[in-house]
């Protein structure tokens, strides 16, 4: 129907040409029959004078009366040429608004009808075809409505937590690093806490801990093939998996070996059934794909091993840090040395005095002939 409808319309559009054409030419012969109208005109008024004046002599008056009756006769064609484009004009004017223009319009009404029948019958069918599926819809909503109803958000959390739960654990506190006392030293030396270069010594060398902040920009990590890039508990779930689809692997495999001897048996006991020979490229290729699934399962067996050993370390570690109080500003002060030791914070003896109890700070940070005792 697109194409029909472009074909009319392309009729119509060339029937108005023609008669625009006509109309041109219409235009073009009455200017023409006007411009020698008004030339006959003059030519007329020309000779007339020339006829009462005394002074011309015959021969100017018979060149002006011939002049007038050229263009009056030039003014009698174009008159005629005007008037038979005119009729042709009307002719053809009256044709097109009253034959051409209402056959196009009834072929196109014809066609927009017929456009209107089929757009009816399609929705129809559409209808017919909404009814039959709308118990199946129905039945979707209600189940829809069922799993809306029966949303655990508290199993959905277990989920993701499970799903994507690092195994890192909690750092620690942050030891106190004390950079404004000197070290101990031995009695020989000449200067206090002052090392042969002239830079004053420091108690330990500064050291950095990476921070795995969790709202952090993530950067750009290196793949590896034990997924050590990933956190412990990912990397335990990762390694499980490429453990099991190796064995699945790796059981296929065996399979596949264990047929391929049974059918070279039957060849060896049958050779009308096909050559025993012919099965010993594919006995050989399944024995080295054996071989090296046997690899790949000890490989990430030992990863496996490795990384469920740091999750329960790590695990160990929450666990013990957990039973330990924390610090008081009076512990702070009295108990400068900690550690843990089978899950419980305890003084080192560095930190006691000879009874157990707090000692001296100045005895800890001087050197022992610099240290000031009571007298």
């Amino acid at each position: 129907m697109k194409q029909e409808r472009k074909m009319h319309l392309q009729e119509g559009r060339r029937a108005q040409q023609q008669l625009e054409s006509g109309f041109k030419q219409l235009e073009n012969s009455k200017r023409k029959f006007e411009r020698d109208c008004r030339e006959a005109e003059k030519a007329a008024q020309t000779a007339e004078r020339l006829d009462q004046d005394i002074n011309a002599t015959k021969a100017d008056v018979e060149k002006a009366k011939q002049q007038a009756h050229l263009r009056s006769h030039m003014a009698e064609e174009s008159k005629n040429e005007y008037a038979a484009q005119l009729q042709r004009f009307n002719r053809d004017q009256a044709h097109f608004y009253f034959s051409q223009m209402p056959q196009i319009f009834d072929k196109l009404q014809d066609m927009d009808e017929r456009r209107t029948t089929h757009l009816g019958a399609g929705y129809g069918l559409l209808s017919e075809a909404e009814l039959q599926v709308l118990p199946i819809i129905t039945k979707c909503l209600e189940g829809m409505k069922v799993a809306a109803a029966a949303v655990d958000t508290k199993n959905d959390s277990q989920v993701l937590i499970e799903l994507y739960k690092s195994g890192f654990a909690r750092p620690g506190d942050v030891e106190f690093e004390d950079f404004s006392q000197p070290m101990n030293r031995a009695p020989s030396d000449s200067s206090l806490g002052t090392p042969s270069d002239g830079r004053p010594e420091l108690r330990g060398p500064a050291r950095s801990r990476a921070k795995r902040w969790p709202f952090g920009k993530k950067n750009k990590t290196v793949v590896t093939e034990d997924f050590s890039h990933l956190p412990p508990e990912q990397q335990r779930k990762r390694l499980q998996q490429q453990l099991e689809e190796r064995n699945r692997e790796l059981q296929k495999e065996v399979d596949q070996r264990e047929a391929l001897k049974k059918m070279k048996d039957v060849y060896e006991k049958t050779p009308q059934m096909g050559d025993p020979t012919s099965l010993e490229p594919q006995i050989a290729e399944t024995l080295n794909n054996i071989e090296r699934l046997k690899l790949e399962v000890q490989k990430y067996e030992a990863w496996l091993a490795e990384a469920e050993s740091r999750v329960l370390s790590n695990r160990g570690n929450r666990e013990v840090k957990a039973t330990c109080p924390p610090p008081t500003s009076e512990s702070r002060s009295t108990e400068p040395c900690q550690r843990w030791e089978e899950g419980g914070c305890q003084l080192s003896a560095a930190a006691s005095g000879p009874q157990g109890g707090p000692q001296d700070l100045r005895t800890l940070f001087l050197p022992p002939w610099l240290q000031l005792r009571p007298v």
